[in-house]
């Protein structure tokens, strides 16, 4: 499961570490990042290009938006079953620019709030699904989803469920929207390693989606 994330990484930086030929995103780093706001994403057509998209996937055929609530994330055992995610995973695969996601352990105080990262701390690319949709009024809204995969061993005592953080030597097999070996694509979704993965405890004000600032990202006690 995912339901909040942080990039705080500057868009061309971001362009060079995922080698984007083309930058059409200019999103300001963000702390909090909740459903149905922008994202940054890698998308491959013709071209690697770094562009924004909204977190929420509205299938093609869907009749409204609000659709985009229920789809967030995207289990990867399912992928080819469920309609919603069908189509995209066959030809519309994408990677979503975190640098690190917050989840909530569950005590008998209530839940406490954890914000998980990559030890080296820089940005990882999330395995991702998008679709195009046409509103009532003719927009065109892109729209994506975050696979997920099983926790690993440093992710179980948090939550059974984690995004699929995609390794760097399958960007190339993730994006290629060529790639139809269903079998190949989905080695991809193996958990990456717990020793890759670090995290602490911050603040509840991540509860609250109108906080969006580093202090969200700051360890409890600091």
């Amino acid at each position: 499961m995912c339901g909040r994330f942080v990039r705080k990484t500057d868009m061309r930086e971001i362009g060079k570490i995922f080698n984007a030929a083309e930058i059409e995103s200019d999103l300001a780093p963000s702390y909090n990042i909740a459903p149905r706001q922008p994202i940054a994403v890698i998308m491959e057509k013709g071209k690697r290009k770094l562009v924004t998209m909204q977190w929420g996937l509205i299938p093609h055929w869907s009749k409204d938006e609000s659709i985009a609530n229920k789809l967030i994330n995207a289990r990867s055992e399912t992928l080819i079953e469920k309609p919603s995610f069908r189509n995209a995973f066959k030809k519309q695969r994408c990677l979503i620019i975190a640098d690190g996601f917050y989840e909530w352990q569950g005590t008998g105080m209530g839940k406490k709030p954890f914000y998980i990262f990559l030890r080296d701390e820089k940005p990882f690319a999330m395995a991702g699904l998008y679709e195009n949709w046409t509103n009532p009024e003719g927009k065109i809204i892109t729209s994506c989803t975050i696979v997920t995969t099983e926790a690993n061993e440093f992710m179980k005592p948090l939550h059974h469920r984690m995004p699929v953080i995609v390794r760097p030597t399958d960007y190339d097999l993730w994006l290629n929207p060529l790639e139809m070996d269903f079998p190949k694509l989905q080695r991809v979704f193996s958990p990456i390693d717990s020793e890759t993965m670090k995290a602490f405890e911050v603040s509840v004000q991540v509860n609250l989606v109108a906080n969006n600032s580093e202090d969200c990202i700051r360890p409890m006690g600091e």
